[in-house]
């Protein structure tokens, strides 16, 4: 038998060591961000670029990787990230919008200490400020799986980042001046795949190989379709939810929304067009890019093959084919934890109408008749150092079908309900939500007015989990939500001119009782600004 002491010294080194082996690993990343001349579309124009990059570079990380990210603003004006699909649990602070994170001023650096707890799939990160996402900023984000939890498909030959989106060749500085006047902006004057205009992006292929698509629709407001020259495409992968392999020709992505897709390059060995196009606009904006096989001497040439462009009923039947695989692991090996969605009773609906009209002469754009008109202050600060300054229930949680008031929408919902959430679009545009630091089970969407026996459509079975959900014109789209991440969380139309003229608002998700203990405290070194710029004490 071994000695007491020589055991407990043993049992201490394990523990030790065991320790070391389990803290999740940290990835750093140091950016500069500058101003630089740009030509996507043929003209010169201020872009915003990431250690000289236009996009950005690319987060790769695996599910539970901290991310040191530390960002030097080397602009002339405040600028923010955000990390769009990144839940940073318990964490809002660092969520990097205006509610919630203090900007980083001109000169200066702030780091981000983000964490990707169980999660896995394709997102991307932008400029939250200001009109800066019309300029760049922005890039693709990949959380792989752990080794040890299986993935539903093949390791592919390669991993490709795609952004997709509608571009301006105004300055950013214009086009906020437009708006800021109290008009609308003009049609976009292209679309851009990975910052290049039409074929100024190849991938390269090997014949008979499968390769990852991980594409991210990144634009101003347009959803586009995304196709490539005689090949299918197998969907995996949405926002972070393994899905059905479902094959098709041309995937709808509307604004904020990415898409993992896979394609074998099992035709000629020719360069082929991917085409991106514009839907449901007139006219129809289209870009391209090449698949270049690598044998290839054959150019691309010809027209690009064309794409839907305004069949409602065709993008809606594709969104409803898209399902969870419910066979596949996510970031745990048992993809719904303890529960299942359609089992669980929500709690509390919540009913929430776009609108768009003019306030004192200008252009504004609002959620249940309110204007979101930003604070000095991020609320999150206001909050946490019970500071105040605006009002929990701001916004109605249903419509009143009044004129359109301004006011600092926040929205008051109590951590670990389970609640549904109906987007309603009176409009003839499709819309595009994004809910940060959730993703939610989307159960059904259809034109018409919402009621209560709309319910008897849900999919309660196998709906898709994500961050991002479109709503068609004259139509409802309705989301589970379990809410179960204490925080301020910013709900906002992905139509950056309607988010940045008040088609948004902040859900504060807390109990008195649990708001403390399940939150993480202010991170150390955090940017105060506002009216808390000068406090040094903080809330234990």
């Amino acid at each position: 038998m071994l000695p007491l002491k020589f055991a407990v010294a043993v049992f201490l080194v394990v523990l030790i060591g065991n320790s070391v082996v389990a803290e999740d690993p940290y990835r750093y990343f140091d950016w500069n961000v500058t101003y630089g001349t740009i030509y996507p579309l043929g003209v010169p124009q201020q872009g915003i670029l990431i250690n000289g990059q236009f996009p950005g570079p690319d987060i790769n990380s695996v599910t539970n990787d901290n991310l040191v990210i530390n960002i030097h603003n080397s602009l002339d004006e405040p600028f923010l990230l955000s990390w769009n699909g990144v839940q940073n649990r318990r964490n809002s602070f660092v969520d990097g919008v205006y509610g919630t994170t203090c900007p980083i001023p001109p000169g200066r650096n702030n780091t981000f200490n983000l964490q990707v707890k169980d999660q896995i799939g394709s997102f991307y990160y932008f400029p939250s400020l200001a009109f800066h996402k019309a300029a760049g900023g922005f890039g693709g984000i990949r959380i792989l799986s752990r080794p040890r939890i299986p993935v539903p498909f093949p390791d592919p030959a390669n991993d490709y980042t795609i952004l997709i989106g509608d571009w301006y060749k105004k300055n950013h500085t214009d086009l906020k001046t437009i708006l800021d006047g109290g008009r609308k902006l003009p049609f976009p004057d292209g679309i851009l795949i990975n910052g290049r205009g039409p074929n100024g992006v190849t991938f390269t292929v090997d014949q008979g190989k499968t390769y990852r698509l991980r594409i991210s629709n990144v634009g101003l407001q347009n959803s586009l379709n995304f196709r490539v020259e005689g090949h299918k495409m197998t969907l995996v992968e949405v926002e972070g939810t393994h899905t059905l392999q479902t094959t098709y020709s041309s995937l709808d992505v509307h604004a904020g929304q990415s898409y993992s897709v896979l394609i074998t390059a099992n035709q000629e060995a020719k360069d082929h067009y991917i085409v991106v196009s514009s839907r449901f606009t007139t006219p129809v904006l289209t870009t391209t890019a090449v698949l270049h096989y690598s044998s290839s001497n054959t150019p691309v040439s010809g027209p690009p093959p064309g794409g839907p462009t305004i069949q409602i009923d065709w993008s809606l039947n594709q969104a409803r084919s898209i399902r969870t695989n419910l066979s596949a692991s996510g970031p745990r090996p048992n993809p719904q934890g303890s529960y299942h969605y359609g089992m669980i009773n929500t709690t509390k609906t919540i009913r929430l109408a776009s609108s768009a009209g003019q306030v004192n002469g200008k252009q504004r754009y609002a959620v249940n008749s309110v204007s979101f008109v930003p604070l000095d202050t991020p609320l999150k600060l206001l909050d946490y150092f019970k500071i105040g300054g605006f009002r929990v229930g701001s916004i109605p949680d249903s419509p009143t079908g009044g004129g359109i008031y301004q006011d600092t929408s926040v929205l008051g919902v109590d951590y670990r309900q389970f609640i549904e959430i109906i987007f309603e679009n009176n409009e003839d545009i499709v819309q595009s939500w994004h809910l940060d630091g959730y993703s939610f089970w989307v159960v059904g969407m259809d034109g018409g007015q919402w009621t209560q026996a709309s319910r008897n459509g849900y999919n309660l079975r196998d709906a898709v989990s994500r961050c991002t959900t479109q709503v068609y014109p004259k139509s409802w789209t309705a989301i589970y939500i379990a809410l179960d991440n204490v925080g301020m969380w910013n709900l906002r139309t992905e139509f950056w001119a309607r988010q940045y003229l008040g088609q948004q608002l902040y859900m504060r998700v807390y109990t008195d009782s649990t708001s403390l203990r399940d939150e993480y405290p202010i991170p150390r070194g955090a940017r105060l600004c506002g009216k808390v710029a000068n406090r040094h004490t903080r809330p234990l």
